[in-house]
């Protein structure tokens, strides 16, 4: 009761923002000068809480990667953004969260560019109101929520950790849950069942992906610590808005603080479940050995040989191929019948 009575009035927390503040705000006081020399990766920026996540720290200065699905959408933001920041840096890719293979060839793109790597905000999500399944054969809600943001998380970590030790900047990772992972009642919160669900609730599959975002964020969270590595990882329940997205992605407050769960740009407790050691571990164990199947499958289905792949070779083939034609073509003329 007490919380919700500070939620409705707006009262700042110890950080010194509520649920009142705006992203602007907290960006604004977040440092006196701005962050040219960062790069974020915003998932889910076409719309809502990304897209002002996005305007946001464009704003201060950060060059922004923006992977996503609606390329219509994303030329807009990119264009609505440039209108208001002319300086403003901002590189589009394509990416379906619920396809592995999609997500690995974004990552592949990215990391191709050569770019540091200070911010990746896990913003995406998307609540399916009917059981659906990704390519994969997931269910879609987890499959775009939680799958393709460990995914992602998994393939840039290293160049993030490269960034830090490089620059000297702690690196920042930040998955958006909500406040709704406390729905999730244990018994529910079964790996199989998540992926092919015999009955399925749209509520409580959207919470269950949630809640496997902050268990993520504390697994994360205890590898890198275990490396003494300069990055973070946090998860937030956004509200409705960018601030505290903003808050755990740039303040000073927060620049070492990792494996937290934040609402109104201030630490938060979350539910028990959410803060079971082994469960998270268990998690991400079960999703990596699901990912390593999944992406062996793919190459199994795909792939062909290094010799099938030489495109020398290939040319070659080609060529010799036509010569061989027009000859016995040649010869057909030539020879009477």
């Amino acid at each position: 009761m007490k919380e919700t009575l500070r939620y409705l009035a707006g009262i700042a927390g110890p950080s010194g923002y509520g649920s009142k503040t705006t992203a602007d705000q907290v960006v604004r006081s977040s440092s006196s000068s701005p962050h040219h020399h960062l790069t974020a990766i915003i998932t889910g920026a076409t719309s809502g809480i990304g897209a002002e996540t996005a305007r946001v720290l464009a704003k201060r200065g950060v060059r922004l990667v923006i992977p996503a699905r609606d390329w219509k959408k994303a030329v807009a933001l990119k264009e609505g953004i440039e209108k208001e920041n002319p300086k403003a840096e901002i590189i589009l890719f394509d990416i379906d969260l619920s396809s592995l293979a999609s997500v690995k060839r974004f990552c592949t793109q990215f990391l191709a560019l050569g770019l540091p790597l200070n911010i990746l905000i896990n913003n995406a999500g998307i609540f399916s109101q009917n059981l659906e399944f990704s390519e994969d054969k997931i269910e879609m809600t987890f499959a775009t929520n939680y799958i393709g943001h460990y995914l992602l998380t998994e393939m840039l970590i290293e160049k993030m950790v490269e960034t830090a030790e490089q620059t000297g900047i702690h690196g920042r990772i930040i998955n958006l849950s909500s406040v709704i992972h406390s729905w999730v009642k244990r018994e529910c919160f079964t790996f199989t069942q998540m992926l092919n669900p015999n009955k399925y609730n749209a509520t409580r599959a959207y919470a269950q992906s949630k809640l496997a975002n902050i268990l993520h964020a504390k697994e994360i969270s205890r590898q890198l610590k275990a490396k003494n590595a300069k990055v973070t990882i946090n998860a937030v329940h956004p509200g409705i808005g960018a601030s505290t997205s903003c808050y755990v992605a740039l303040s000073t407050q927060a620049q070492e603080l990792s494996g937290k769960y934040f609402a109104d740009c201030n630490e938060c407790i979350c539910s028990a479940l959410a803060n079971d050691e082994s469960g998270a571990r268990r998690l991400w164990t079960q999703t990596r050995a699901l990912i390593s199947r999944r992406l062996i499958a793919d190459c199994n289905e795909c792939s062909c040989s290094a010799l099938a792949n030489d495109e020398s070779d290939a040319r070659r083939l080609c060529m010799l191929t036509r010569a061989l034609i027009h000859r016995r073509l040649q010869h057909q003329i030539t020879t009477p019948s």
